[in-house]
């Protein structure tokens, strides 16, 4: 009897623990099944998009082209020059951050007058913060709409990429500014992020007036370009417009020392089309788009404002000087004059290479109603 009554016993918690172990399983599998489907689905949750335009999986990548490898002198090649090479046909990156409503949607994307694309690193935290609150703030200016989005990749691995992601998605819930995709955000991938950014136009704001295409350190009169945009004769953005510092009658760097390298097995011409600096350039809506369509048919270049210059030699159109555009820095003769006095820079459009601080305090100055400039050296040297 007591035998009997031992094995039911052990019978019973046997089957509490096959219960138990079943339970747990079903647990397991459900934890790894939703884990996975956060993935998959993430860019999705990120970008807001359409069922029906959902981006590749971040599992989706392109794949080298090993003809590469038979270049020419392709050993002897820099690392990241032979990686160009080698990536240099992908074009199609997953969106990890997205603003279909940016421009109030494709129908209603003429309401923006002037599109502020601002090209981004995930580390610049800083400079993005002064610009949003300095010039790039978007508003209601003098009748019409300045809107803003910054152009951006991705940099590091592992945990330091998450976390710059991570930062990233904190600031677009904030500011909702921020076009991300994933792809190594690096000097030789700016014609790249050029073109993402194209794509994203011609998708989901296909028809501002203007745009103002620059870095993350320039400092930008908005002021002053509306003013001249608006003064555009029979431009209402339906026509070519292209300006900035207008580069020529030059040709490849072939010293492979510098930034600008570019190799033979890159680029066999010796001379480029003129273009304008990429630190900052105002195009038209309709140029924008010519430039996309043209891009479809030209190999990626490395030097994002030459590609622009080639694009638009192929379309038969040309670039422009605007003696406001200054992106090689503003050149102040004097000696003792301050390079930074407020007058300087209340009658340009941009000026590149400026630290955030001096944006944010150049930005409050050149408005100070009371600002006085002279013509001679002695009356910048005041106080404004």
């Amino acid at each position: 009897m007591r035998k009997k009554k031992t094995e039911k016993i052990a019978l019973i918690l046997t089957g509490v623990v096959c219960l138990f172990i079943i339970m747990n399983k079903n647990d397991t599998e459900d934890e790894v099944t939703s884990n996975s489907k956060d993935t998959y689905e993430m860019p999705r949750h990120q970008t807001h998009l359409p069922r029906s335009k959902t981006p590749q999986p971040l599992s989706s990548r392109c794949q080298q082209n090993m003809s590469a490898y038979n270049v020419t002198g392709f050993s002897t090649l820099p690392g990241h020059i032979q990686d160009f090479l080698l990536y240099r046909h992908c074009r199609n990156f997953p969106m990890l951050l997205d603003l279909p409503n940016k421009c109030g949607g494709p129908l209603n994307s003429a309401d923006v007058f002037l599109l502020l694309v601002i090209k981004s690193s995930p580390e610049n935290y800083e400079r993005r913060e002064v610009l949003r609150k300095t010039w790039a703030k978007e508003r209601l200016h003098k009748g019409v709409w300045i809107r803003r989005v910054f152009i951006i990749g991705t940099t590091k691995t592992g945990f330091e990429k998450r976390r710059l992601n991570k930062l990233l998605k904190l600031e677009n819930n904030e500011n909702e500014d921020i076009l991300q995709w994933d792809f190594n955000d690096s000097f030789f991938n700016l014609t790249l992020k050029q073109i993402l950014f194209l794509e994203w136009m011609e998708r989901w704001c296909p028809h501002p007036r203007f745009l103002l295409n620059g870095d993350d350190d320039i400092f930008a009169n908005t002021f002053n370009m509306v003013e001249y945009l608006q003064g555009q004769e029979d431009n209402d953005g339906s026509k070519h417009l292209f300006t900035g510092h207008l580069i020529q009658n030059v040709g490849p760097i072939r010293h492979s020392s510098s930034k600008y390298f570019v190799p033979v097995q890159v680029q066999e011409s010796e001379s480029y089309p003129p273009y304008c600096g990429g630190g900052g350039f105002l195009l038209s809506g309709f140029t924008a788009r010519t430039i996309y369509n043209m891009s479809h048919s030209i190999i990626l270049l490395p030097i994002d404002d030459v590609y622009m210059g080639m694009c638009l030699e192929k379309a038969g159109l040309k670039p422009t000087s605007h003696f406001g555009v200054r992106t090689a820095g503003l050149h102040v003769p004097a000696e003792n004059v301050d390079n930074f006095h407020p007058c300087y820079y209340r009658e340009i459009i941009l000026v590149h290479r400026f630290l955030p601080h001096m944006i944010f305090v150049m930005w409050d100055e050149i408005q100070n109603p009371h600002l006085q400039c002279g013509k001679t050296n002695s009356s910048l040297q005041g106080s404004p």
